[in-house]
């Protein structure tokens, strides 16, 4: 995603998000309601250290899409059952500050703080039925290619994080 990309990126978020959050129980007042995730048949929530577990209806419903559709291409080619493993959700600007002293993708414009956006880790999935297995770089391409199918529709940007294994991926505004 280019500088000019991130613009765009960025002023869908604010067309379908939230205001960003002040504090870290801010979430109780927005601006528009939030959907509380949590781990489910289409995803697992890992334990959040560093953003809270809200999205806006929209980018709820997509990584409930995501994790369907995922499962829905394994299950077409005879595999095991797997679930996405989301890693960060909304964040708050103190949650950005602390984030930012280790992970150097951490930035303080973060669209996660508009409850559009969420990651979700390509090398690690919970495996939910033992056979057969799929290898881990099956299991990312099988993501990549449902990724690229709902940003085809319109419906996600997507980029792939530098130094960390992750999509980062946020709704867009339905048109």
């Amino acid at each position: 995603m280019c500088i000019r990309d991130s613009y765009v990126h960025w002023a869908d978020a604010e067309r379908v998000g939230i205001e960003p959050l002040t504090d870290t129980r801010s979430h109780l007042f927005t601006s528009r309601p939030l959907v509380r995730i949590t781990s489910c048949e289409d995803f697992y929530l890992e334990n959040l250290t560093h953003s809270e577990p809200y999205l806006v209806p929209e980018a709820a419903q997509l990584l409930h899409d995501i994790g369907s559709r995922f499962n829905a291409i394994l299950a077409a080619n005879g595999g095991a059952r797997y679930r996405i493993k989301v890693t960060s959700v909304l964040r708050t600007p103190e949650s950005i500050r602390k984030l930012r002293r280790t992970n150097r993708n951490a930035v303080d414009s973060s669209v996660h703080q508009l409850g559009t956006t969420f990651d979700i880790s390509h090398s690690r999935f919970i495996p939910d039925s033992p056979q057969p297995a799929y290898s881990s770089e099956d299991l990312k391409q099988a993501l990549a290619s449902v990724l690229d199918q709902l940003r085809d529709e319109g419906r996600c940007y997507v980029k792939h994080e530098r130094k960390q294994p992750c999509f980062h991926i946020s709704a867009r505004p339905v048109r």
